[in-house]
């Protein structure tokens, strides 16, 4: 009857610890899609400029302030299961210079087609980024390849 109760004492107590795991996961999946601050702070940027003419900046500085860089659209597009160049779904899949010169996509060109238009599990971002974001990510990935996702 002890030897029971024991598989019985440690069957909960993994259920307990997976639905923990499961839930911290969730949570860090859901946070890696929140905007950043940074990503909110750069429109209020322009809006200020606008609003005080002491703060003028030109059109093209407010444009650039408000446009999100290529990190941190990686981040909030890519990071949730590319985070660091790996792949939560399939391993052999990640962003790692030598994947992606085993599988073709080594060319920045090729990155910014599997982005726009995906590929088996992947999903396509062509309808969500502009042709700008997805090159910007593209060369991204490239850069972070090459430097063993250092940065």
């Amino acid at each position: 009857m002890h030897y029971f109760e024991t598989i019985s004492t440690f069957k909960a107590r993994l259920r307990r610890s997976v639905a923990g795991v499961l839930t911290i996961v969730a949570i860090a999946l859901t946070l890696s899609f929140l905007p950043t601050s940074s990503a909110l702070a750069a429109p209020q940027l322009a809006e200020t400029a606008v609003m005080n003419p002491a703060l003028e900046t030109s059109e093209a500085v407010a444009n650039e302030a408000a446009a999100p860089s290529s990190a941190a659209l990686f981040t909030s597009n890519c990071a949730g299961c590319h985070a660091h160049g790996g792949n939560v779904i399939r391993r052999g899949k990640n962003l790692k210079q030598k994947a992606l010169k085993r599988y073709g996509y080594d060319d920045v060109t090729k990155i910014a087609q599997i982005i726009t238009y995906g590929k088996g599990i992947m999903s396509a971002y062509g309808d969500r980024l502009t042709d700008e974001e997805i090159g910007a990510i593209a060369q991204y990935v490239k850069t972070q390849s090459e430097s063993g996702w250092q940065g």
